[in-house]
């Protein structure tokens, strides 16, 4: 069981070293990132490094402490503004810092901000007041030493010891597990608990200035003085280190030292830049402002987990991959201009500009000499446009502005005048074909192997910038502006005895940027809508469907250029990918590990050429680019970072910090008024990459969201509660981070909190007493109101009842006033007819006077009958009875006279009459009898009568008078 276990933990290691292994090349420079001042925007100088457990690097400025988690940079200012000369992690969430006369720690409050507590009210009296820099911070278990040219500090359990000698220090230095120190004019001293143990042998040392102590292999030492070099102490003796650095160090002044992956050695220097070299004692690397770094001294240098080497400059901090797949060569001083073409040759490497071809002997891998950088020289005769460099048959061909060129070493030679050698390609064992500004050239081999310019393709003068030929010898040529040709030559290669124009017409998208290449056995062609291919049947192009849908963006790439087996490099408006076609039906394309190098290669004239199986050398705008392809996916392999939660700030009215970064003690509580807030989030991962996140907030989001590659998120208007704050980060579209999960609170409202709830509470109760109150009130008042209405009913009842009889007195009153009115109007028709009869009585009786006759037959005396008459006609006109007829009528027709006469107060008596006898309806002949007069009288009076009245003709006189 153990045996196996101790072989899992063997395989274990192994695979990490693998994946940390660093190989640093003797040839370019490796990739140099410069963070400038106006980046950090802090102090120049950085005389510290250091990075946290959690990924954060950390740098001692002139201005304070900065931070940097790979996307964003913080700066935090100590006491009195001092220099941070010395800092460390302690991976326990603290960061030690020192300066002049004060030292301590930072570390993140409950609410997630960075505060700093000093510890030198820690050191005991009689060594205070400090008036010396603190240098040099170490961390080893339970304790922190902090180093000072006149004192070491211990800080341990929470106090302070102190080791003071009378000589000054220089600096403190751990390697591995010990501690050596420098005291001037002693030698040099190992720290043993709180004692100074002198090394023996330090002597030979000197007073050169011990600046860096490194460990070595099999329990040795390295040691870097500032004047006498490198030396070597193997526990029982120091002395010198030969190696290939010395010399350069003594020089250009040693500063600082750090060890790579316990195979290299940097050291910082502060006149030239870096120097790495190897256990060997060989230098592989030399890194300076020249080859890419900010300035040449280096105050701080420090590795982290992932190799890179972080170096702490006097003016900026730059991060070196040293072990990045790629290698730069740079012409910083523009000594040969744009690069157009590259590739190595016969220990050499040549360089096709603008200006000519240049060359400079090539570093073989098998090279175990120093370090060497490039001296590039101009071939005498080659001034001017060089377009291409190609290797054929052991041969080196110059395609240029002014021909080809055959290259020998340092020397050129003119095989073709035909100018402007774009292109040169084999079609036959012994036969090459050239694309050039006026058409196609021949080449031929000799005996000996050189190529010869041999003829010009007859009768086609077109610009060529791309040629292949296919699989049945026909040759296809894409014209440098517009179109594609296809030619087929004669027996002779002399001539071409068909040409053929492709344009839009026959499928193609278009006619320009249109170009040729061979893909893996086949013709494709390039253009903005996608690679095409070519149907002989039908004699016209179709999309090559599955392979632009397997290149995804790289579809519309107008460059393929040939790797190695069935791999080929696309280019695509700068942009570089490499895709492996050796599964049949599958094609994997790998883009994002050369994302550095979009935009810095001369577009429509990129170059990469292979210089063994996994090396491939790359032109870009001015140099090139070594790439390690083993390097480059050995490297893809690494463990990803988790995802840091950095600045949460509101951003409801104005943009306020509510925490620094995720990792408060405490649930961060967020009040419900300032519920708009903006989420930062890093990965601290320092290579170049493409990285994405990925976020979703648990209580709010549905779903994940879309990978982005932006860094912060904004959430509006939440509502109070708990969420879950959750991000990864993805890697170059392939490896994905473990989730990060950041937890807040917002409060709820005012009128929500504990305080309302229990004023709600108090104000129910208070509410409920009020309500209760009121409700007794209020049905009181009810039962008052109901008494009062029941009350109000009764007496409205009684009073409706009284109203009742009464009403029914008046009905009774008014029954017996209706019926005296009949009875009244009845005794007032029966006098008028009385009245009547009476005077019809005596109208008679006076008629029948005039037939009366004596006994003799003779007429009464007109004496005896006027007597008779009078009394009649006395009887007739009596007054008396019109009286009794007035009072009768008065009784029935109340006010019926004193109406008439009020709106006619011309009528007369006789007028009167007349108008009570209308009123009762009577007959003409009944007036005539009671007026005394003849029917015709009635009828004037009538008529009469109406004039006074003033009625209209079509009144009824009777209706007239009723109706009064």
């Amino acid at each position: 069981m153990r045996k196996p276990l101790l072989v899992f933990i063997y395989l274990l290691c192994f695979s990490v070293w693998q994946t940390f292994a660093v190989d640093i090349k003797s040839i370019g420079v490796p990739y140099v990132q410069n963070y400038t001042k106006a980046l950090y925007q802090f102090g120049n100088q950085n005389w510290s490094v250091t990075r946290d457990e959690h990924g954060i690097m950390y740098f001692g400025n002139a201005q304070g402490l900065l931070a940097f988690d790979g996307k964003y940079w913080q700066q935090y200012h100590m006491p009195n503004g001092l220099i941070v000369r010395a800092v460390t992690a302690d991976g326990k969430g603290k960061i030690y810092a020192g300066g002049y006369g004060e030292f301590g720690y930072w570390e993140n409050d409950d609410k997630g901000f960075l505060k700093y507590t000093s510890l030198v009210n820690l050191v005991p009296k009689k060594f205070l007041p400090i008036n010396e820099e603190v240098w040099k911070i170490y961390c080893e278990k339970d304790r922190i030493l902090f180093q000072a040219f006149g004192s070491i500090y211990i800080y341990s359990k929470g106090k302070i010891e102190v080791v003071k000698t009378r000589q000054p220090y220089l600096f403190l230095f751990k390697a591995g597990n010990r501690f050596f120190i420098e005291q001037l004019l002693k030698g040099l001293f190992e720290l043993k608990g709180s004692k100074l143990e002198y090394v023996k042998g330090s002597d030979i040392l000197g007073g050169s200035g011990v600046l860096s102590i490194l460990p070595f292999q099999h329990n040795k030492y390295i040691i870097g003085t500032a004047k006498s070099g490198l030396f070597i102490y193997d526990g029982e003796t120091i002395k010198p280190w030969a190696n290939q650095c010395n010399d350069f160090l003594k020089t250009y002044q040693l500063n600082n030292g750090v060890a790579i992956a316990g195979r290299y050695l940097a050291y910082g220097t502060i006149l030239n830049g870096i120097v790495i070299v190897d256990t060997a004692g060989r230098v592989v690397q030399h890194i300076n402002k020249a080859s890419g770094m900010q300035n040449n001294t280096v105050l701080s240098l420090y590795t982290d987990t992932e190799q890179n080497l972080w170096a702490g400059l006097d003016n900026g901090i730059d991060r070196i991959e040293v072990n990045s797949p790629l290698y730069f060569y740079f012409d910083k001083t523009g000594k040969f201009g744009t690069v157009y073409a590259s590739i190595i040759f016969d220990k050499k490497i040549y360089l096709g500009t603008n200006q000519g071809l240049f060359y400079s002997d090539w570093l073989p891998e098998s090279n175990k000499g120093p370090f060497q950088s490039f001296d590039f020289k101009l071939i005498p005769g080659s001034q001017g446009q060089v377009w291409d460099l190609s290797l054929q048959d052991g041969r080196l061909l110059c395609g240029h502005n002014d021909g080809t060129y055959q290259v020998t070493g340092s020397s050129i030679t003119k095989i073709s005048d035909i100018t402007g050698g774009w292109t040169i390609k084999k079609i036959a064992p012994d036969m090459l074909i050239q694309g050039t500004y006026t058409g196609l050239v021949i080449y031929k081999k000799d005996a000996a192997g050189n190529w010869h310019f041999n003829h010009k393709l007859a009768d086609f003068g077109e610009p060529s910038r791309y040629v292949e030929r296919d699989s049945k010898g026909q040759i296809w040529v894409s014209h440098a502006y517009k179109g594609i040709y296809k030619l087929s030559l004669s027996a002779d290669q002399k001539k071409a005895v068909s040409r053929v124009y492709y344009d839009k017409s026959y499928g193609l998208p278009g006619s320009y940027n249109i170009n040729v290449f061979d893909l893996d056995n086949r013709i494709v062609f390039s253009s903005d809508s996608g690679f095409y291919v070519y149907d002989d049947i039908t004699d016209r192009f179709y999309k090559y469907q599955q392979l632009n849908k397997k290149l995804g963006t790289f579809a519309t790439s107008s460059k393929i250029i040939k790797a190695i087996g069935k791999k080929y490099w696309f280019i695509n408006q700068g942009r570089v990918a490499l895709a492996d076609l050796s599964v049949p039906g599958k094609l994997t394309i790998d883009t994002n590990r050369f994302t550095i190098l979009s935009g810095q290669m001369v577009q429509h004239y990129e170059t990469i050429n292979r210089i063994n199986n996994s090396t491939y050398l790359i032109s870009v705008d001015d140099g090139f680019v070594i790439l390690n392809d083993d390097d480059a996916l050995r490297g893809s392999s690494i463990n990803i970072p988790s995802v840091l939660i950095r600045r949460v700030e509101n951003v409801t009215d104005k943009v306020s910090l509510i925490s620094e970064d995720g990792f408060s003690k405490d649930a961060i509580e967020i009040p419900y008024a300032q519920n708009n807030i903006r989420i930062a989030y890093s990965l601290p991962y320092f290579r170049q990459a493409k990285i994405k996140f990925q976020y979703y907030l648990d209580g709010y989001s549905h779903q994940w969201s879309d990978w982005t590659s932006q860094s912060q998120k904004e959430f509006t208007n939440l509502d109070q509660g708990t969420y879950h704050f959750k991000v990864r980060a993805k890697i170059n579209d392939q490896q994905v981070s473990a989730e990060t999960v950041f937890t807040f609170t917002i409060l709820p409202p005012w009128y929500a909190g504990k305080i309302a709830m229990v004023f709600y509470l108090l104000l129910i109760v208070l509410s409920y007493y009020i309500i209760r109150h009121y409700y007794r009130l209020k049905l009181k008042r009810h039962q008052q109101h109901i008494h009062q209405k029941l009350q109000k009913e009764k007496e409205e009842f009684l009073k409706q009842e009284a109203i009742a009889n009464e009403q029914h007195i008046i009905n009774i009153k008014n029954e017996q006033l209706q019926a005296d009115l009949a009875s009244k109007s009845r005794e007032l028709a029966n006098s008028a007819m009385n009245i009547v009869y009476k005077n019809e009585l005596l109208q008679k009786i006076s008629d029948e006077l005039g037939h009366l006759k004596d006994s003799s037959g003779k007429k009464l005396a007109d004496e005896q009958l006027r007597r008779i008459q009078k009394v009649i006609d006395e009887g007739m006109s009596d007054d008396r009875d019109w009286n009794i007829f007035e009072n009768s009528f008065n009784e029935a027709h109340e006010n019926f006279f004193k109406k008439l006469k009020a709106g006619h107060p011309d009528l007369v008596p006789n007028d009167l009459k007349l108008c009570a006898y209308l009123r009762m309806n009577m007959s003409s002949k009944e007036m005539a009898s009671l007026l005394n007069i003849s029917l015709r009288g009635v009828e004037i009076r009538r008529y009469r009568l109406r004039k006074k009245l003033n009625l209209e003709h079509d009144k009824n006189l009777t209706e007239f008078l009723i109706e009064l």
